[in-house]
């Protein structure tokens, strides 16, 4: 986005992909921070907050008619403080206004978002997408500045008399603590079996998300027999995994299917829903043996070393939606594109990327479905040809920030795929990815939110800290190192120290010291990515069974009272702290197998044999630096300890003997 002129204003030096996407307009933007702040205080001017980032197309859409439009840039100029965010940089913001939106309209929101704030920073109107002049039933930007600028003006009472309403629904009191019972892990398989889309997998109408958390909890039931759970997951992976939510030709799922059929994605790929995702393939393989899920996590990897790997380690944040001004262009074809690819090939791959069906993308164009065999010898040098042709188009753009707790669901996902597949190699990634975040994003016991253009910003989210963490004890089950468990405590104090509501227990989003704003957000519901607070509870209860810590199971004890109420009426909103509940309840145990290096290959692959939940330790003899509870005594042969409460069964020496 530029103009010829060559104007630039405030955001050009800021590093996020998003702002730098709108130094160009003529709009007088500002970064969220004091001097904007103080600017609308100074001038009694009301504040117009955008919120978005830069891979989605409908902040696209609204930057192009809209922001980079004159005529609109005077008016919002005139009348406004305009202050830009990226949401992926600012997610505390983010929820804060997401919520008013929703108070104030009675809708979801989404983005871009468009939020109109006092100059003490209270929301008083809300929308999301708007066009410059009316249209889609919506009112034009243009108009409607100018009335809210009239209302600021002439009915400032009114306004301030509403926001009090509103701050009082955004500061709702905490619920009473209340201990959850046993049976909201029995209702909750039920409640996801009720909402199951018996047709097209998953559990919602369109658009229909991923949702990997309720997937994650299905996975915990299938590997303990539910025969139930085990269908929900495997049918709802195939379908996506054969649909056009997978990237049939370069791998990594998009991050939703516009229909309830999986067929048509919004086409950004998001590296939050690629790490859960790839767990959740490597399970699901685990579980059935099925080659299409092998296939899915092949392709995710594939598509991750390729395509989102930083050149100077970690991985990036998104790929956009859209390429050359139009969404999906990327990805998709016409029938006479791929036939003039592929040949005489074409007959054959035709059916089995549904090809021969009708277009299914505006009328005109196909986006590839998996109709055939997932591992078809004949379809591979067709793919291969298709995929070598399409790389050859306009690429999408990339965010290239690289976000802390993004970043840790992906190293969670490749570990896990990594030791459940037996692939070294997906390891040694998240191996690297891990040993970047801690070199350039954990200065001096805090962690950084976000890196960019060679610099760490932004205090981290109780996310970050979690998601961290729950990665690390991931990764040091698929190759133990003293200094990542040095790391998880760290985490773990801080999120303690830092986080933690001393009074009620649970979490804030921000961290004590953080910036104030006029809201101090905590919620553990699980949305696109999990809730820092239930995987902070879950992390902190299994680091306490591994070390034999109770204080960190007592803050795990704390987070699920703090949000029992909540839980008991909804399980399958709070899947990260239900599968906390059920490991608390049903210990799982630790599995500490000390051997040679060369022995201890048979035993990982108990692996993709066991329940995921039991946490298992691979460890060298000849390595050092261990904490007591597992520094089991070296004796020139593999031998394994199953440990339950700081207990220990007589050690064993064949994997066959180990029952979980």
């Amino acid at each position: 986005m530029s103009d010829a002129t060559g104007h630039v204003n405030r955001l050009a030096g800021e590093p996020s992909p998003y702002l730098q996407q709108h130094k160009h307009n003529p709009v007088d933007w500002h970064p969220w921070g004091p001097e904007a702040l103080e600017k609308a205080r100074r001038e009694d001017k009301p504040i117009l907050l955008s919120i978005g980032y830069s891979t989605c197309h409908w902040c696209h859409v609204m930057a192009h008619e809209c922001f980079e439009d004159e005529e609109v840039a005077a008016v919002m100029n005139k009348f406004f403080v305009n202050i830009k965010v990226d949401r992926e940089e600012r997610p505390d913001l983010d929820q804060i206004y997401q919520h008013a939106h929703s108070l104030l309209t009675g809708r979801a929101g989404g983005w871009p978002l468009t939020v109109f704030l006092t100059p003490d920073q209270a929301p008083f109107i809300a929308g999301t997408y708007f066009p410059k002049t009316p249209r889609y039933n919506l009112p034009g930007l243009i108009g409607l500045m100018e009335q809210i600028a009239e209302v600021f003006r002439a009915r400032r009472a009114d306004i301030e008399a509403q926001n009090q309403g509103v701050l009082a629904a955004l500061r709702e009191a905490p619920r009473p603590a209340a201990q959850p019972d046993d049976e909201v892990l029995r209702r909750a398989t039920g409640d996801l079996a009720r909402a199951f889309d018996k047709a097209h997998g998953g559990f919602s109408r369109a658009p229909k998300f991923p949702r990997p958390g309720e997937l994650e909890w299905l996975t915990r039931e299938a590997w303990n027999g539910d025969e139930r759970a085990r269908h929900m997951l495997l049918f709802t992976l195939e379908k996506m995994l054969r649909g056009g939510l997978f990237d049939q030709l370069g791998g990594g799922f998009f991050r939703y299917s516009v229909d309830e059929r999986w067929q048509i994605p919004h086409f950004e790929k998001m590296l939050y829903d690629n790490g859960p995702l790839l767990g959740l393939c490597a399970d699901a393989f685990a579980l059935s043996g099925n080659p299409l899920f092998a296939r899915g996590a092949e392709l995710t990897v594939e598509w991750l070393a390729r395509e989102m790997s930083a050149p100077e380690g970690g991985f990036c944040a998104a790929l956009d939606a859209d390429s050359e001004g139009h969404e999906g262009k990327f990805y998709v074809w016409t029938a006479e594109e791929a036939r003039t690819v592929l040949g005489n090939e074409y007959e054959y791959a035709a059916p089995a990327f549904a090809l021969d069906a009708p277009a299914n993308f505006e009328n005109a164009f196909w986006h590839l479905q998996l109709a055939g065999e997932p591992m078809d010898p004949q379809l591979e040098p067709a793919r291969q040809k298709l995929f070598a042709a399409r790389a050859q188009r306009v690429r999408p753009h990339r965010d290239e920030k690289i976000l802390t707790g993004w970043n840790a669901l992906m190293i969670k996902g490749l570990a896990h795929a990594g030791r459940l597949m037996q692939r070294p190699a997906w390891i040694e990634l998240a191996l690297r990815a891990t040993d970047f975040l801690r070199e350039r994003l954990w200065h001096e016991g805090r962690l950084h939110a976000s890196y960019a253009n060679g610099a760490a910003r932004l205090n981290g989210y109780v996310d970050d800290y979690a998601f961290l963490l729950d990665a690390l004890l991931e990764l040091m089950q698929a190759h133990y190192r003293p200094e990542d468990m040095v790391w998880a405590q760290a985490l773990a104090d801080a999120l303690l120290a830092n986080f933690e509501d001393k009074v009620a227990g649970g979490f804030y989003f921000t961290s004590h010291d953080h910036e104030a704003l006029i809201l101090r957000t905590r919620t553990a519901v699980d949305q696109a990515t999990p809730a820092g607070a239930g995987v902070a509870a879950m992390s902190l209860a299994r680091l306490g069974r591994i070390l034999n810590e109770p204080r960190y199971e007592r803050a795990a004890e704390r987070t699920l009272a703090c949000h029992g109420a909540e839980l008991a009426e909804m399980p399958v909103a709070f899947t990260s702290l239900l599968a906390t509940l059920a490991e608390l309840r049903r210990d799982p145990g630790v599995l500490v197998v000390r051997g040679p290096e060369r022995e201890l290959a048979e035993w990982k692959a108990l692996a993709g044999r066991k329940p995921p939940q039991t946490l298992m330790f691979f460890l060298p003899d000849t390595l050092a630096g261990l904490p007591a509870s597992l520094d089991k005594p070296a004796s020139g042969k593999a031998v394994a300890w199953q440990c339950r409460a700081g207990a220990c069964l007589p050690p064993v020496e064949n994997p066959e003997e180990i029952e979980l």
